[in-house]
């Protein structure tokens, strides 16, 4: 009988789905660049997949919280999630109860994007150069803010500090919004965060964005005079990129009319102007290329990281 009622739970979900909310999974906190992705695609959902998207934040170590839940979640289809490079960096650091590179499905990629170094523009510096001249002459006075130990912008500002020979303390946050209300405050001195997410304090000139983690500048007006890492001499070129994933037993019907649906999602008009009224870059590919993507991004994660140290720092700062 446990036989038969397997095959039922397979077999109704694949003809009737979806027949109820979907809900998607965002491990970090309301605001960032992550959430506001998910929060495009609910507003264009209903017409495409004839449910709602139900958004539900799950913030907190660095993508942990969120992704073991996704990880763990019910294979119906009816839990799926944001991805990022995060979660593979994650699972590289074996801190994480599941491997998310072999335990989740991608979906569909959504966009990529780099992210920016950002420092209050009340600060006593104009460039890179300056930032690291009075880091060398005031040790331990930089603190940058990320995601937490062991994201995405960790390891950025990790390879950034060894790279320019200077000591930057990191601060962990849970989110893109609290990143940007410590900088404001004074709490912390650098960000590393999603241009989208602090465009609007670029245009006020609250803030001074100092370089781009991409090879190419950002086409945006509000970032396009901004140099690279790579024009200033380091040689940090990764973007991150927001992506669809579902817990890896997901049946095989099931994931495809979902890759479908967002795939019909992603290219539709209105999502685009959503997605460009926010600065996100809409960058689609599909499950076989985004499985293709997450697998040869960790083989190049993994070596940078073995390469630079990093790996057995942050390994040992999460014992």
């Amino acid at each position: 009988m446990g036989g038969c009622g397997e095959v039922e739970k397979v077999a109704l979900p694949v003809q009737k789905y979806p027949e109820k909310p979907i809900t998607v999974i965002v491990p970090f906190s309301v605001g960032g660049g992550l959430d506001m992705t998910a929060r495009s695609l609910e507003k264009v959902s209903l017409q495409h997949l004839e449910q709602p998207l139900v958004i539900i934040n799950k913030p907190g170590g660095a993508g942990v919280i969120g992704w073991n839940e996704l990880a763990g979640a019910s294979w119906d289809g009816y839990t799926i999630g944001i991805a990022s490079i995060d979660m593979l960096l994650l699972s590289l650091y074996e801190s994480t109860t599941y491997n998310y590179l072999t335990a989740l499905a991608p979906i569909a990629q959504i966009a990529s994007l780099p992210v920016v170094l950002v420092a209050k523009a009340d600060q006593p510096w104009q460039t890179l150069d300056d930032l690291i001249i009075y880091a060398r002459q005031h040790p331990g006075a930089i603190k940058l803010g990320h995601g937490g130990t062991g994201s995405f912008a960790h390891v950025l500002g990790e390879m950034f500090g060894y790279d320019a020979g200077i000591k930057i303390n990191h601060v962990p946050f849970s989110g893109g919004g609290e990143m940007t209300a410590a900088l404001l405050g004074g709490h912390v001195q650098l960000i590393f965060i999603n241009p989208v997410s602090i465009k609007e304090h670029v245009k006020n000139g609250t803030v001074r964005v100092l370089a781009v983690s991409s090879d190419q500048r950002i086409p945006d007006p509000v970032f396009e005079q901004i140099p690279t890492f790579k024009e200033q001499g380091f040689d940090i070129t990764l973007k991150n990129w927001h992506g669809i994933a579902a817990p890896k037993e997901i049946p095989v019907a099931v994931k495809n009319k979902l890759a479908e649906r967002f795939k019909v999602i992603i290219a539709d008009p209105e999502f685009k102007k959503n997605m460009d009224n926010i600065g996100m870059p809409v960058e689609y590919l599909g499950p076989e290329e985004s499985q293709a993507k997450w697998i040869t991004e960790s083989q190049k994660l993994k070596k940078t990281l073995e390469q630079s140290g990093i790996l057995e720092q942050i390994k040992a700062q999460k014992k």
